[in-house]
């Protein structure tokens, strides 16, 4: 290659230094974002020792508690390795087959399908749309469901909810940080409190139901820190909106597949939704897989005769992708993970609940279902601040306490719409051995730094004067030097 150019087997090689990683990341993607993280320590390159454990450039080994639920068998599956290398030895399907079928994605296909209508037979029928990601099945989603009812104009989502981050997602995910600048967003976004059935009966009375085209939820919510609705919620929500034809999405790109303990939150509450939308797990970290599944008269009022091609994503159920898909779901089931998740969970939701009562000053509040736990911590300031400054202190308290869990061994997740909650979402297989040692180090975290204040007292001094100085100079839109 010319001069100037890395080679994909210096990258093989880990020719690259991580010193280098981190200052081509920075100087050629998103800058801050990889700045913020070194800043604390979190920026890595981080390397695989076996799926559930990573190590940084001095050997430090933590167990990967993070990966936002997508990767249900932990970095570099040797389940899925050896499969990849039996498929990219021996397929001889079509690898992009945009215009012909695939063995590969009507087998997907069915297997959703048929898993789906076990749990909900009135979806025995229903046929799937593949993407490549989790925001891209919600846009999908709320196309179908404006095709079937075309006249109406509103869409209801709820707060605290998280769909995505392109325009129609973001119009659904009411969180001033990330649809601020973007506004005007997509008319007819509605929002509705979460967990209150008679808040969106009011608020469909108020815009008329016939105007309403579809309520999207999320039946437990990731990003909003671990929210689990009322009992009877869900099956109020498909209730009411059945009464007057308003089309139901289930966003369970989070929750589906095994990681709250049930093959799909939804119907596990009693919902018996129109639309699913399925992500993280069917690319097992390895590649990128959405879904969206759509009852069939919905599906053929889009994607009907000549109009077959009015909905299509390029790389969409490509055949490398279909085939991780095929084999990260025969492991969900051979494995019966979602029941592993359910006993782990309890495991490690009875533990946190232990620390939260000897800790009260440190954990507010502690949240879970199956391998979706989230600990939400008082805030490091307790007296009253305005509101600003609340919000600071509140991003301040997870991004500090996430910190604080690396340190002790643990790789945790932020929690995008609620900023003092940090959740653990490990591999769905992790051993559990090792599991147990995940919780042993998230005990000794909170032994460490028994009130919330502890977590800022024990942050090194020049750590948190860099990160003061890097949100100053953020919020004025300027990049802070490699020296401050």
């Amino acid at each position: 290659m010319s001069q100037g150019f890395i080679r994909a087997d210096d990258v093989l090689q880990e020719v690259l230094t991580p010193a280098a990683v981190r200052r081509l990341d920075m100087h050629y993607g998103n800058h801050d974002l990889i700045q913020g993280l070194d800043l604390l320590g979190l920026a890595g390159p981080f390397y695989r020792v076996s799926p559930w454990e990573l190590e940084d450039e001095s050997g430090a080994r933590r167990i990967n508690a993070s990966g936002y639920a997508a990767v249900p068998f932990g970095d570099m599956p040797p389940e899925i390795t050896s499969f990849l290398q039996q498929f990219l030895e021996r397929n001889r399907a079509m690898g992009l087959p945009q215009q012909s079928s695939s063995p590969w994605r009507a087998a997907l296909q069915t297997n959703l399908v048929r898993l789906l209508a076990r749990e909900l037979p009135s979806h025995r029928d229903s046929q799937v749309f593949f993407c490549s990601s989790g925001t891209e099945a919600i846009e999908g989603a709320l196309k179908f469901a404006k095709a079937w009812r075309p006249r109406a104009k509103y869409t209801i989502s709820f707060s605290s909810g998280y769909h995505g981050k392109t325009f129609g997602a973001l119009s659904l995910t009411p969180n001033p940080e990330y649809q601020d600048l973007f506004r005007p967003l997509v008319p007819g976004a509605l929002t509705s409190k979460y967990g209150d059935l008679d808040a969106l009966a009011r608020l469909i009375r108020k815009v008329g139901a016939r105007n309403v085209v579809a309520v999207v939820v999320e039946p437990i919510q990731g990003e909003g820190g671990v929210n689990i609705p009322p009992a009877g919620f869900l099956r109020g929500v498909g209730e009411l909106c059945r009464e007057h034809g308003i089309v139901v999405i289930a966003d369970e790109i989070q929750t589906g597949l095994g990681r709250t303990g049930h093959w799909f939150e939804s119907a596990a509450q009693g919902l018996d939704p129109d639309i699913i939308t399925l992500a993280k797990p069917l690319g097992a970290g390895l590649t990128a897989v959405g879904a969206t599944i759509v009852r069939a008269p919905m599906f053929n009022k889009m994607l009907g005769g000549l109009s077959s091609k009015r909905h299509s994503n390029t790389f969409g159920g490509n055949a490398l992708a279909m085939a991780v898909g095929m084999r990260s779901l025969e492991l969900l089931i051979e494995q019966d993970l979602p029941a592993r998740s359910a006993h782990l969970g309890a495991v490690g939701l009875e533990r946190l609940r232990g620390l939260q009562a000897k800790y009260p000053a440190l954990l507010e509040d502690v949240r879970g279902q199956g391998l979706l736990l989230a600990m939400q911590f008082r805030p490091m300031v307790g007296v009253p601040l305005p509101g600003v400054l609340r919000e600071v202190v509140f991003e301040a308290t997870s991004v500090l306490a996430m910190r604080a869990l690396h340190e002790a061994g643990v790789m945790a997740n932020l929690s995008l719409s609620s900023k003092r909650t940090v959740r653990l979402t490990p591999a769905l297989n992790i051993p559990e051995g090792l599991f147990d040692e995940l919780m042993d180090r998230v005990a000794r975290f909170a032994m460490a730094h028994p009130t919330s204040g502890r977590i800022l007292t024990n942050t090194p001094a020049g750590v948190t004067a860099r990160l003061a100085q890097f949100a100053l100079a953020g919020s004025r839109g300027k990049k802070l030097s490699p020296s401050g």
